[in-house]
């Protein structure tokens, strides 16, 4: 059975002409996924012989909601989403005064590695299809009752490990018909899988584009990030080069500050000096701290110390704002804790 999130507008008008039905119909069965109508026999104008077929052919996978954990600091959410197959997911709904924002998942699990995060332990289960990504966005919805106007593709996961997956994600949730959620307001993240983001510039799209960089020499890199042994710094910051020239979009380099690993002041300057002149913008994070490491936060004089010398070099910088701290909002924590509990 086909899940219906999964099918582009454009498909889904295909399937209604091999199926002798008007391609309109397609536009109206959109209609009411997204007015939150998520059983077909609950669409009003589609006739009842359509309504058969659909429910033949299709199902509209909405995933269960296992647990909301809201935070008492700040407007953060964390969501345990459940697939039909039982596989576990989270998102993080994060709401401002200029909109709510989501981080999404797009893997179950990952493969690869890096040190800091929860999310690799246990490596990859499977991709997440692009109608699951999308229902993480619309479920959200429907739990804060408001629009999702932000998205940011960096939780469980490397986005450009399902590259096919994701771009059909971002079609269907740009599109015009659907959630029109214009590409300047999603940000995808990347460990910095270099093919992949040749690949990306290819399609001149006005996402924002997100390196975890995390390391100022390959050396240092290998010990945070395997994928440093298959893709140099040099090597990212090339294909970052060729992604700012073909679409003229400014890069975000994500640096987690881990104490005494890459937060002196020498990383500071080399850092700067790899980036210097170029457009892009540095976010500091202070690293979150998991019980499977022994990664310490960064004091607070190393964070600003670090800042300082980035703006030094002419380098836009800034650090990032904890959110969600009590609730384990950080990158496949509470799904991780949720299934050692079970």
């Amino acid at each position: 059975m086909n899940n219906i999130l999964d099918y582009t507008l454009d498909e889904l008008k295909a399937w209604m002409q091999q199926n002798n039905e008007g391609a309109f119909r397609s536009k109206q069965i959109w209609d009411w996924i997204y007015k939150e109508v998520w059983n077909f026999d609950e669409m009003r104008n589609i006739p009842s012989v359509l309504k058969d077929k659909l429910k033949n052919n299709f199902i509209i996978q909405m995933p269960e909601v296992l647990e909301v954990y809201k935070s008492e600091k700040d407007n953060t959410s964390k969501v345990l989403f459940r697939y039909e197959d039982g596989n576990i997911i989270e998102s993080v709904i994060m709401r401002y005064n200029y909109g709510n924002s989501i981080c999404v998942s797009t893997q179950v699990g990952c493969r690869m590695g890096c040190k800091f995060c929860a999310s690799t332990i246990g490596g990859r289960i499977r991709d997440l299809t692009a109608g699951e990504i999308l229902s993480e966005v619309m479920m959200a919805q429907k739990i804060i009752g408001e629009r999702i106007s932000n998205i940011v593709l960096m939780g469980s996961g490397e986005p450009l490990d399902n590259y096919e997956n994701v771009m059909k994600f971002l079609s269907i949730v740009n599109s015009n018909e659907g959630l029109n959620i214009g590409q300047r307001h999603i940000t995808l993240s990347t460990c910095g899988i270099v093919p992949k983001i040749y690949e990306l510039a290819e399609k001149n799209m006005q996402i924002t584009l997100a390196i975890s960089l995390h390391a100022t020499t390959d050396e240092k890199r290998r010990g945070i990030m395997p994928i440093a042994n298959q893709y140099s710094i040099k090597e990212i910051l090339e294909a970052c080069h060729d992604y700012i020239r073909k679409t003229n979009r400014r890069i975000t380099f994500e640096y987690s500050l881990v104490k005494d690993v890459n937060d002196s002041l020498e990383d500071a300057k080399e850092l700067g000096e790899l980036l210097k002149g170029m457009l892009c913008h540095v976010n500091l994070i202070p690293v979150n701290e998991i019980k499977e490491n022994e990664f310490k936060k960064s004091l607070k004089k190393s964070i600003d110390n670090f800042e300082k010398t980035l703006q030094n070099y002419g380098v836009e910088v800034t650090v990032r704002r904890e959110m969600g701290s009590d609730i384990n909002a950080a990158c496949g924590q509470l799904r991780r804790n949720y299934i050692e509990k079970q």
